[in-house]
């Protein structure tokens, strides 16, 4: 009996001295299927966390005999991915967007007024604004005028924007409040009138004349307009956001949020190119915290496609001598150029057509020669002429959003022609000569849905699976391809590699568990994909 007593006691010592002798951790997740999206795009089964970062890849058998650990997750055989990166979107904007009529998926301009009816009904709000509307998902596809709204709405002004936010629709209280008249001058863009008459249309630079007479948010709605977008984010595997285009105020407000640890979400940030912001930041280095990165210029070259506002080298096929139009002067922008050059900070510019891409390109080359890590971007890099390709490179990167085409697709080439199309959302081309894309939403212009973002990349379909076989399908992305452009692409493309984008040991702890294997399900299984479980620093944020 003794002998009994003294092995047992035996045994339970020597557990705990190898208790003892194991390496504390915080997390182990296993019984899953990991896609580490390492150099090698290997697979694991287990890994371990240890103060918001992975610690270790393997098995679980041996990841439980080296460490001690306070939690485990068995993933029940679901597939688990590096959190998903948004390399191009409006965090901010989506937020507000929540606060405001939702005009998204309108197939009339009457369903359009009936929102903002049934809207005011509910808010009762001094200054209507909206977001969505487009006038290509409807039967007639002309631009709406304001004539309803006037009839309607005669005393409260209402701003409505269309969906890719080039264009705005406005009543007569509206332009009255703004000052706006026939008279008015402006550059880049529209103020369209008809017969001598205001028709509510402003497309891109004269929109600022609107939005200067708004009232400005207050800072409830703008901590509400964050905290809102973070959680639709986190529903969507999203863990890091770059944020498009803000201002000073709002990214002061980021980081204040997350000093008090109620944004958790990490974000890039693409200062706006204003005066204001360049003169407070070019001449600092870039901000950098484990959540928000500061290390950006966003600098609009042209409008949209949808809005006939993209710059074209040639006129648009569906409208003799327009040509669209850049934003600012060429110099302005070369200008701006060679200051962010002599900076420390990355520029990234939005450009459409092929003549804003020129632009950029050239301007990037020559500005860039002498430099390979500055990694400047071409955000939507949608219409490229074919003897522009060859300035695309892991140096001048472009960051493209799948989805546009997707909803593209059934008006594009009317604004363009057959022979334009061929270096159209030409991602696969684009991947050929960068080696590299980074890939994003541009919500809330499109879906946030990554998912959506996967699909129309891979399948080149929208979510009734047309057209069959796929539009342009030869600029399909592989799967694998996919992936890399939403995680460690992504985050090359924001100087962040290092860090996120794939689960290996020394990066954050940022996750994500599908209830759907995303890399072997069918296709057109993969737009109804859920997330599970959201993880940022190894924390469960959702």
């Amino acid at each position: 009996m003794k002998k009994i007593l003294l092995f047992s006691l035996f045994s339970i010592l020597l557990i705990s001295c190898n208790s003892e002798d194991k390496e504390k951790a915080d997390l182990l997740v296993f019984n899953a299927e990991i896609y580490t999206v390492d150099d090698n795009f290997s697979t694991a089964e287990a890994f371990i966390t240890k103060d918001g970062k992975f610690l270790e890849i393997g098995t679980a058998e041996a990841l439980e005999e080296k460490y001690q650990v306070t939690e485990k997750l068995d993933a029940g055989g679901k597939s688990v991915f590096p959190g998903f990166i948004d390399a191009h979107a409006h965090f901010y904007r989506l937020g507000l967007q929540q606060q405001r009529v939702d005009l998204a998926g309108t197939k009339s301009f009457d369903e359009v007024v009936q929102r903002i009816v049934d809207f005011q009904n509910k808010r009762s709000v001094d200054f209507i604004t909206g977001r969505g509307w487009d006038q290509n998902d409807w039967e007639n596809k002309d631009f709406p005028t304001k004539d309803t709204l006037d009839h309607l709405f005669p005393d409260t002004p209402i701003a409505v924007t269309r969906i890719d936010g080039h264009a705005l629709l406005v009543n007569q209280a509206a332009i009255d409040k703004a000052g706006i008249t026939t008279e008015t001058p402006f550059d880049g863009g529209d103020i369209e009138q008809k017969d001598g008459k205001l028709t509510g249309i402003i497309i891109d630079n004269p929109m600022s004349l609107i939005a200067d007479a708004q009232p400005a948010p207050s800072i409830e709605e703008q901590v509400n307009a964050l905290l809102d977008a973070q959680k639709i984010s986190f529903e969507y595997g999203l863990t890091t956001v770059v944020d498009a285009g803000i201002d000073r105020e709002t990214i002061e407000l980021m980081d204040s949020l997350h000093k008090e640890e109620s944004l958790k979400i990490r974000l890039y940030a693409m200062i706006s190119n204003t005066k204001e912001n360049l003169d407070f930041y070019l001449d600092k280095d870039p901000i950098k915290t484990e959540r928000l990165n500061v290390r950006s210029v966003k600098f609009y070259g042209d409008g949209a496609l949808g809005s006939r506002g993209a710059a074209l080298k040639e006129e648009y096929s569906d409208r003799a001598g327009h040509y669209g139009a850049l934003l600012s002067p060429v110099e302005d922008f070369k200008k701006t150029a060679e200051r962010v050059a002599a900076s420390k900070f990355q520029l990234n510019t939005h450009a459409i057509g092929d003549s804003a891409n020129y632009l950029v390109l050239e301007t990037y080359d020559e500005l860039l020669k002498d430099d390979k890590d500055r990694r400047w971007r071409v955000e939507h890099s949608q219409v490229i002429d074919p003897s522009d390709f060859k300035y695309f490179s892991k140096n001048i990167i472009p960051s493209i959003q799948p989805t546009h085409a997707t909803s593209d697709m059934y008006w594009a080439e009317d604004r363009l022609g057959e022979e334009r199309m061929q270096g159209a959302y030409a991602f696969k081309k684009l991947l050929d000569q960068a080696g590299i894309v980074a890939l994003g939403t541009d919500f809330p212009v499109e879906e946030v849905s990554p998912f959506l973002t996967f699909y129309a990349a891979v399948a080149r379909q929208d979510t009734d699976n047309y057209p069959e076989g796929g539009f342009m399908k030869e600029q399909a992305l592989s799967r694998e391809e996919t992936l890399k452009g939403m995680t460690i692409w992504a985050a090359f493309a924001n100087f962040e590699e290092d860090e996120k984008g794939s689960i290996e040991a020394g990066k954050f702890a940022d996750f994500i568990i599908l209830d759907k294997d995303i890399m072997k399900i069918e296709a057109s299984e993969i737009p109804e994909i859920k997330v599970l479980e959201t993880y940022v620093n190894g924390e469960k944020v959702y």
